[in-house]
């Protein structure tokens, strides 16, 4: 029977969703299963491996069976990972430690220090990473200092992809983008990287084994292939880093088209077709595939943003959108169009988990500016989402001088359209993740010959164009949301030191939508 399907997995830091699609781009059937970040102690950002490798097994089944799916008819499986995952596994292959996220801010210290030196650029400009407490060589130097009982068990350091490829194949293996984002490997030579390696105290056989994007695993475990339906012989394509084939899934994979993604955090990229490292190491550099890498920066705080505003300011909300079985989020856009662009004159920055491009500052915390008795529940949801915008936008200024879920929200679109002052092109998938997994896993298998076939499969269903009393009032208010970014950095670590002094005794599983 001839090939009509593959199968893209993403394992984001909120859930792992796992979509089928047929040869042309469609999604026919998809899964969607979350998981809970533990959040133990000050700025702990952890998940459980094995409740994402259930999460991804279950989805697996789930598409298949959805899907009607004959083994026969399947290509193949590619993945999308988020990035800077680390996991300690002892000699047995058993996890010493929960997954450590990009999120998690309990390295800050050591990052402080080590961008500071000499040392911090030197590796920055041989991996491309900036140097930042999400970074596993950062979190490396953490553990040593700190666990080092847990460093000393330590048999191999590996991420979330790696360790549920291992569970279905029994090899440990990560692909170059993904080894690109720990801050151990070499932009330039392609491997990992002594100077970092000696720096974080790890050898090369700790280490998985370094392939391209493009690599094939087959030979799945007999017991995971009889509960997922998927036949033992199906390649399993390694695929790369969840922001780069974000890039690959909306499209924007030439030279000098900016691509915005909104997920739980989010990011402002484009591609080039060779390394280039920011002078200044405020941008990352992140491989995709051969000629096509992807420069930018993430931001820490995108949608988490959103949900807190809901479940902190708008519970009521909430609850009734619950009992109506509606979208809450729909609700809240809907309440924030009411107010005009700049919330008047309401700031809000969203620094609410420390916070990597534009400001690369782990301890730097949320507020909002230029509250009046006038303001109100609205004008801050407003400002909130206007805030991120912001923070976007900044990102946008540094890539040009070296070089999610929000797409469902006309009102994002336009904010974005508003204050980037650029038409805003939205595609039709919005799981662009897991079509960039899938597009590379076609290729590799030679269903395809060239990754631009992917913008005959996405089609553009929204085009925003700037709407010119919008961006008035954001040119005057950016330059007052700039300074004022400037101006709090000089307060941020005095006040995370109070909090990491004076911790909430109520700490709490955050379970994600």
């Amino acid at each position: 029977m001839a090939i009509k399907y593959m199968i893209g997995v993403d394992l984001g830091t909120t859930s792992t969703k796992v979509v089928l699609f047929d040869l042309k781009g469609h999604a026919i059937a998809t899964a969607n299963n979350p998981y809970p970040l533990y959040q133990d102690t000050p700025d702990m950002a952890e998940e459980d491996p094995e409740e994402i490798f259930a999460a991804t097994v279950g989805g697996l089944t789930e598409v298949m069976h959805r899907g009607n799916v004959q083994p026969d008819e399947l290509g193949g499986v590619s993945f999308s990972a988020a990035m800077h995952s680390l996991i300690l596994m002892d000699e047995n292959d058993k996890p010493l430690t929960r997954v450590i996220t990009w999120a998690d801010n309990r390295a800050a210290a050591y990052a402080t220090k080590l961008k500071q030196s000499d040392l911090g650029m030197t590796l920055f400009k041989n991996t491309g990473v900036p140097t930042h407490p999400m970074s596993p060589l950062v979190k490396l130097l953490w553990l040593s200092a700190e666990h080092p009982e847990l460093v000393a068990q330590t048999s191999h350091f590996i991420g979330i992809k790696d360790f549920i490829l291992f569970r279905f194949f029994g090899r440990y293996v990560q692909d170059y983008s993904l080894a690109n984002a720990t801050g151990l490997f070499n932009i330039h030579t392609m491997d990992w990287d002594d100077r970092a390696l000696d720096v974080a105290n790890v050898r090369r056989d700790q280490l998985p084994e370094l392939v391209d994007t493009s690599y094939q695993l087959t030979g799945l475990n007999a017991n995971y292939a009889a509960v997922t339906g998927i036949d033992a012989k199906t390649p399993f394509i390694l695929g790369a880093s969840d922001g780069t084939l974000s890039n690959l899934g909306v499209g924007a994979i030439d030279p000098g088209v900016l691509a915005v993604t909104i997920g739980t955090s989010g990011a402002v990229r484009v591609v080039t077709d060779k390394p280039v490292v920011d002078p200044q190491g405020r941008l990352f550099t992140y491989y995709l595939s051969p000629n096509h890498w992807v420069v930018g920066g993430p931001v820490n705080n995108g949608g988490i943003v959103f949900r807190w505003v809901r479940d902190q300011l708008f519970a009521p909300e909430k609850l009734t959108a619950e009992q109506l079985q509606v979208d809450s989020y729909e609700i809240l856009t809907e309440i924030a169009s009411k107010i005009p662009a700049g919330a008047d004159g309401l700031l809000f920055h969203p620094y609410l988990g420390g916070e990597r491009a534009p400001i690369w500052d782990a301890n730097a915390r949320g507020s909002f500016f230029g509250l009046t008795r006038q303001h109100t529940r609205a004008h801050m949801v407003r400002a909130a989402l206007e805030g991120i915008v912001y923070n976007l936008y900044m990102v946008m200024l540094m890539i040009e001088g070296i070089t999610g879920g929000f797409a469902r929200s006309a009102l994002w679109r336009q904010m974005l359209a508003d204050v980037f002052e650029q038409e805003v092109n939205i595609p039709e998938s919005f799981e662009s993740s897991a079509l960039g997994a899938v597009v590379l896993g076609m290729k590799s298998l030679g269903l395809i010959d060239d990754l631009n076939v992917v913008k005959d499969m996405i089609g553009v269903t929204n085009t925003h164009e700037p709407n010119a009393d919008n961006f008035q009032a954001y040119r005057e208010l950016l330059p007052i949301w700039i300074r004022l970014t400037r101006k709090l950095g000089s307060e941020y670590q005095a006040i995370a030191d109070y909090q990491r002094a004076h911790p909430d005794p109520n700490a709490h599983i955050a379970a994600e939508d």
